[in-house]
């Protein structure tokens, strides 16, 4: 068959992948503007701590219920159709959460959107990963995460510049990226891999050679995908010996990339630098430069992920984050936040930002998306969320409570040992993936060489 080259196809990847992305341009504006926003529901509605944790926490449950519910819907209605229904929950809860006027139907909105954001966090990644090339993968699953951060990035410019405006604006604002993946989502392919799995290889076929440099090489991925004669499998499939190690691997990543705290400076930044002695105006600043390191460091990581690998980006960022945590916490222990040390402290917090979110945050969907064999992958990528999720409602509920028992230092400093923890679970348990097609990393599961520690029992035994 020939063998033409098709440039094109490369751009259209570029294309899916950005648009696909935008659902985490949500996910990212829709958890980021509720630090700026906090400021003025507190008042208005008169919020306490444990029902301002409520407030926000409410996205968080909406996503950990999001992301469950979107796995048996991905493989069912095809990726696309997901993220379609995703961006019309944006639509839906963003209308409701900019027009609330109690408690009750701020927090409903919250969680509408949170549905939103899970179901994009499950299906986003996969959708992308399942049709981009394995030399490319990297840094087009990352542009989710990119997207992220952008959208974190924005909502704390928006939260500095409407501070002395009405929070039913920033709220609002996020209908036009909502509007964006909805119809932009209308005119996108399906996954080659789903439509496989459908049985449908003449449309898989179609798509792969749209997207794809040739023909020849769209028909040998298809072939290879054919090879694995995958078929949906249940939930206990993820458990089973063959798929464990994925499962820890992933799972791992998304628990530790909450459990290491990064969350907790993106949600409460500002409420934490007030109570410090810094104004609400260099509170909300702070958070600003927060989400332009984010922005700057995700830029870096989708180089790194193909350039350097998954698994060094991890092993070389994550000991940077431990000792930005260790000087953070030193700074508010000695209530040394002032003067000279506001700099310092500022410094510490964008060296943590850097160093944690340019290692487990640029991992964590991307790794995800990739190590589940194609008959449990959205399972997989659906417990993946969930991990996370559950992890970051954890962790949503109880910072503000951590920091009135433990002190801002002494929180800052039980997240610098969880950032040790999980520099070891990164050595002994995440493969590197870079350069790999998803059926060579199945493989892999299948003959038992996927995890680090099992190659050196096995390279021990020879």
């Amino acid at each position: 068959m020939a063998s033409t080259p098709r440039p094109r196809g490369h751009a259209l990847t570029n294309f899916i992948a950005v648009i696909a992305a935008t659902g985490g341009l949500l996910f990212g504006y829709d958890t980021g503007i509720i630090s700026a926003a906090l400021l003025q529901l507190t008042p208005q509605f008169q919020l306490t701590t444990e029902s301002a944790e409520i407030v926000t926490s409410a996205v968080i449950l909406g996503a950990l219920i999001g992301c469950i519910s979107a796995a048996p819907l991905s493989d069912k209605l095809g990726r696309r159709r997901t993220i379609i229904a995703a961006a019309t929950l944006f639509l839906i809860g963003t209308v409701i959460v900019t027009f609330a006027h109690s408690v009750f139907v701020l927090t409903f909105a919250r969680l509408i959107l949170g549905l939103a954001i899970g179901a994009s966090s499950q299906i986003v990644p996969i959708y992308i990963a399942e049709i981009a090339p394995p030399e490319r993968r990297g840094s087009l699953v990352v542009a989710f995460q990119f997207a992220i951060a952008f959208g974190q990035l924005i909502s704390f410019v928006t939260g500095y510049l409407l501070q002395d405006y009405s929070w039913r604006l920033m709220f609002g604002l996020g209908v036009i990226p909502a509007v964006i993946l909805f119809v932009g989502m209308l005119f996108l392919p399906n996954s080659p891999r789903w439509l496989a799995m459908q049985g449908e290889f003449e449309r898989a076929r179609e798509v792969l050679r749209s997207v794809r440099k040739s023909d020849a090489e769209a028909d040998q991925e298809l072939q290879d995908i054919q090879d694995q004669h995958d078929e949906k499998a249940p939930l206990s499939e993820v458990f089973k010996p063959w798929v464990r190690p994925a499962t820890i691997a992933a799972v791992g990543i998304a628990l530790l990339c909450q459990l290491t705290g990064i969350n907790a400076v993106m949600y409460y930044a500002p409420t934490i630098f007030a109570d410090a002695g810094f104004g609400q105006s260099s509170a909300l600043l702070t958070s600003v430069a927060v989400g332009v390191s984010m922005v700057g460091t995700v830029a870096f990581g989708g180089w790194a992920v193909d350039a350097w690998g998954r698994r060094t980006l991890m092993l070389r960022m994550i000991p940077g984050a431990v000792v930005s945590l260790v000087l953070l916490g030193f700074m508010f222990f000695t209530g040394q936040t002032h003067g000279w040390g506001a700099f310092v402290t500022a410094a510490a917090v964008v060296g943590y930002v850097v160093f944690n979110v340019g290692s487990l945050s640029v991992a964590i969907w991307l790794v995800g998306a990739e190590v589940f064999p194609l008959s449990c992958r959205g399972t997989g990528m659906s417990l993946v969320a969930a991990s996370h999720w559950g992890a970051d409602l954890i962790i949503s509920l109880t910072t503000l409570s951590m920091v009135k028992a433990l002190g801002a230092g002494g929180t800052f400093w039980l997240f610098a040992a969880v950032n040790a923890l999980s520099f070891f679970f990164v050595l002994r348990y995440v493969p590197e993936t870079r350069g790999r097609s998803l059926e060579q990393l199945e493989a892999s599961l299948r003959d038992g060489t996927f995890a680090p520690i099992a190659r050196e029992k096995a390279a021990a035994a020879k």
